[in-house]
């Protein structure tokens, strides 16, 4: 990872290197001997860490007695390996008896993650280096390190909470559109209007990340609640369109002259709520303080996104309102010639009977 283009401030949270006298505990003797496991450690720990055994009272202070050995013989690996330990076949054993005794090291400390054993690679992402881009590299990375059965990798820190961040946009994207379409379906109690003022949300998208890649900013948590937030200011300008075309169509008018009469009256209330949005989010975008860069993402989202998706509710909602409209005739009228069909049957000759 330290050659990898954007990483900065690589660390990692294993520090090796602790002399240690390590004790590898032969089974299969031990076994022989009626020696325990238990028994070994209960048995090293009290000579090497101690154990308060009693306490000491004097006057008015307590003492806790710990049993342990002195400091020389700690340090000596001959006392150590002369302990002796526990047994059921012949009362006490040496400890050299069931166990080997090595030099070697250790780590300082032993983190854990969910009860298991972890070691942390910590690292910056330097200027200009994308989250997304660098989960997949040093997914790639860890992929051929072909590490032994056992061993997994897993990202955490804001690299984990990018990935949870994908997967709940895409949840919140998908709930957003069918909570989106009910409301709308039963505000002009039509299934079809609700799609045509829905099909700006979808070509939202695209702006808001070109509107990120202009201002050069990154696909992050704050970015995409800025997203959220422009489907609902590009979902009310297609709603006062839709709404004035439906209520002059209504009062009589023609169909197209309804749209050009919708777009020339609500074009002032859009462009006015779409400047004052703008307007207001320019000082977000510019400020300079305490988490700025995460509110700027939003700030930079709905100005961009907002100024390129006007040019969707002036044009693409009237025509697709037509289209939809044109389509949702042609269905009435081909259900109305259904209904209107009979099924004629022949008439039957009465048979004929013997005259006598």
């Amino acid at each position: 990872m330290k050659n990898t283009p954007g990483v900065v401030d690589l660390d990692s949270s294993y520090e090796g290197g602790l002399p240690e006298l390590q004790v590898h505990i032969d089974r299969q003797k031990a076994a022989d001997l009626g020696v325990s496991v238990d028994d070994v450690a209960a048995t090293m720990r009290t000579m090497l860490q101690g154990d308060v055994v009693t306490r000491f009272r004097e006057g008015q202070d307590t003492y806790d007695v710990r049993l342990q050995l002195q400091d020389q013989d700690r340090n000596d690996p001959a006392i150590i390996a002369g302990l002796t330990v526990p047994s059921s076949k012949v009362e006490q054993a040496r400890l050299d008896n069931v166990a080997t005794l090595t030099h070697g090291t250790g780590p300082v400390e032993i983190d854990r993650q969910d009860r298991q054993r972890q070691i942390a690679l910590v690292f910056n992402l330097a200027t200009g280096a994308a989250m997304n881009h660098m989960i997949e590299t040093v997914r790639k990375k860890a992929a051929a390190l072909d590490m032994p059965i056992g061993y997994t990798t897993a990202f955490g820190g804001q690299s984990k909470m990018y990935g949870e961040m994908v997967g709940g946009f895409v949840v919140a994207f998908l709930l957003s559109i069918i909570f989106m379409y009910m409301v709308l379906a039963a505000q002009f109690e039509s299934f079809v209007h609700p799609i045509t003022i829905m099909l700006s949300l979808p070509l939202a998208v695209p702006f808001a990340l070109i509107s990120l890649l202009a201002f050069r900013q990154h696909l992050m948590l704050f970015s995409t609640l800025g997203i959220l937030l422009l489907f609902g200011i590009v979902k009310k300008n297609s709603i006062l369109q839709i709404d004035q075309t439906l209520n002059l169509v209504r009062q009589g008018l023609p169909r197209t002259q309804a749209i050009l009469t919708a777009n020339r009256e609500r074009l002032r209330p859009i462009l006015m709520t779409t400047a004052a949005l703008v307007a207001g989010m320019i000082p977000v975008a510019l400020g300079r303080g305490a988490g700025d860069s995460s509110v700027r993402a939003i700030a930079l989202v709905v100005i961009g996104g907002q100024t390129l998706c006007l040019l969707i509710t002036l044009l693409i909602t009237p025509v697709a309102y037509s289209m939809f409209d044109d389509l949702e005739t042609w269905w009435h009228g081909l259900r109305a010639r259904k209904s209107t069909l009979r099924l004629v049957e022949p008439e039957m000759e009465a048979p004929r009977h013997a005259v006598d």
